[in-house]
């Protein structure tokens, strides 16, 4: 291999880790503003805010952030005090929101397959429970 082939070699695999980084960067620091969004939202008692903002939280996945760990659990905390409130229909969104932004980071891998299952399993039971009321 000739020196010009190696340098650009080289140069390509440069552009390509540096542009990876940004990519990697660009996610990271979206992911956390929807994340702050939400939890600003969640503050002000604005349910569809701060559903949007976890969920988008969420799609924004990078593998073994702890920003998606929180986020789920803020879903999964508006599902729970919406279903103690006794709002059927709000609990059922934020469960189908924390399972369906899961289901929407498929490639490769599911993630979050615990959190679905319990969304499945609280799907399940409140939707009968909708229908009465």
């Amino acid at each position: 291999m000739n020196n010009q082939v190696k340098s650009a070699l080289i140069n390509s695999i440069i552009i390509i880790f540096f542009s990876l980084l940004i990519l990697y960067a660009s996610v990271w620091w979206r992911m956390n503003s929807q994340f702050s969004q939400g939890e600003a939202a969640l503050r002000r008692g604005d349910f569809p805010g701060a559903i949007a903002g976890f969920e988008s939280a969420l799609h924004m996945y990078i593998p073994f952030n702890p920003t998606i760990e929180k986020a789920a659990a803020h879903l999964w905390s508006i599902g729970e005090t919406n279903e103690r409130l006794g709002d059927i229909t709000r609990a059922l969104i934020a469960y189908r929101s924390l399972r369906s932004s899961f289901y929407a980071d498929h490639w490769l891998v599911t993630p979050g397959k615990a959190w679905i299952e319990k969304c499945d399993k609280k799907i399940a039971a409140l939707i009968p429970l909708q229908h009465e009321r």
